[in-house]
């Protein structure tokens, strides 16, 4: 199948008409108005602009339309119209966040536009073969339950990035590390005949990861645009599509080298932890609101982020830990499922542990004076996603640590 170096060019191709486009989309969204205010639920210092998403779809169409011209990829377009209907719900699903972005747009409307980019896949053949209950069973998914799976699952994924996107490079940094180690893994089960060929599932990981990096350089904090809805629901259908083909189609019969059937080490785990940070975030939510009374897209101060900034962790300094723990957890269930020996878990225990007591301590890490500075600090300003609610900057101290 096409070889490592033609999915890098694509990839490439994605993250510079990315880099290139998203500034000329912040011009344009300055022109038009397409801007996010600082207001009760948003507390950027200045109006910025919010529909970074323009430039993920444009970017998307490119790199496809170049692998299109690729000999190497030919077996993905060759009577096979699963790209078409990616560009088709990935329009689907843009349009209704950029209409989100300007007017807002109803929880029961998103839900609808999310149902209708998941038929169009359908439509278009972009579906799980296979459903795997862990330890259980695989069962092949008939026509009438292919649907309700696909829209579950895009469901899933469109709100696990999109309620993450809450602080500066947030959203886009889990997810090209997430979809790196998915391009990992889907590569590796191509390259050991265990995927059923031809599979869009690494190509569309790889093109989301270039979307991704392309963005990060104008969104990490202080953000000179946001991807907005547009991007944010844009990048779950891409990370919904590449896990479905793969984990839904991955061989239910191949046995690993220990004997153990292979789905159980990664097909359904591995999309489910890479985006663990995220989908954890989720589960939160849900229990935090229906325990409070409230409906679910109602925006509180409850999320992961949010937290980490109340622990004493300035905006940049909450992203990066967020980033090492879903890089963390992404290394963790891609090794056993690549490595040929029985795998260890004492190294990431001991990772675990080293991050998760900077992630609650980092004051006394601080105050143990290797990084003091008489540089004044960074104000938290940047909790800029809509999910945010209004921050207090705290009160400007001399003498104090800068922070990151």
């Amino acid at each position: 199948m096409s070889d490592l170096f033609g999915y890098l060019f694509v990839g490439g191709v994605a993250a510079a008409v990315t880099a290139i486009t998203t500034p000329l989309v912040a011009k344009f969204a300055r022109q038009y108005g397409w801007m996010a205010t600082p207001d009760e639920r948003r507390s950027h210092p200045e109006p910025t602009p919010d529909v970074g998403g323009i430039a993920f779809f444009i970017a998307l169409v490119v790199a496809i339309a170049v692998a299109w011209q690729m000999d190497r990829f030919d077996p993905l377009f060759r009577n096979n119209s699963e790209l078409i209907g990616v560009i088709i719900a990935g329009l689907i699903i843009f349009v209704l966040g950029f209409v989100d972005d300007i007017h807002e747009v109803s929880a029961p409307m998103k839900v609808t536009g999310v149902v209708v980019a998941a038929i169009a896949l359908v439509w278009f053949g972009v579906t799980m073969i296979y459903f795997r209950a862990p330890f259980v069973d695989v069962f092949v998914l008939s026509r009438d339950w292919v649907p309700l799976f696909t829209v579950l699952w895009l469901l899933g994924m469109t709100q696990a990035i999109n309620l993450i996107d809450g602080l500066d490079g947030l959203a886009a940094g889990i997810v090209a590390i997430a979809a790196t180690a998915f391009f990992i893994y889907s590569r590796h089960l191509g390259t050991n005949g265990l995927l059923s060929e031809p599979n869009i599932g690494p190509l569309v990981a790889i093109i989301t990861v270039g979307i991704c990096l392309g963005f990060l350089p104008y969104n990490f904090n202080p953000a000179k645009i946001f991807m907005g809805d547009s991007g944010a629901l844009l990048l779950g259908l891409l990370f919904a599509v590449s896990t479905s083909v793969v984990g839904g189609r991955a061989s239910p019969d191949v046995k690993s080298d220990g004997g153990q059937t292979y789905f159980f080490l990664a097909p359904l785990l591995i999309p489910l932890l890479v985006l663990g940070v995220p989908i954890i975030d989720v589960l939160f939510a849900i229990i935090r609101r229906t325990r409070s009374g409230v409906g679910f897209a109602t925006a509180d101060t409850g999320h992961l982020h949010h937290r980490l900034i109340k622990l004493g962790h300035g905006p940049r300094r909450a992203v990066v830990i967020l980033w090492l723990w879903t890089a963390l957890l992404s290394a963790f269930v891609l090794y056993p499922a690549l490595s040929e020996r029985s795998a260890s878990l004492w190294p990431f225990l001991f990772l675990v542990a080293l991050l998760g007591w900077f992630t609650r301590f980092n004051e006394r890490f601080w105050a143990s004076g290797l990084f003091k500075s008489k540089t004044q600090p960074a104000q938290p300003a940047q909790l800029a996603q809509p999910d945010a609610e209004p921050a207090v900057a705290p009160e400007v101290k001399p003498e104090t640590r800068p922070e990151i």
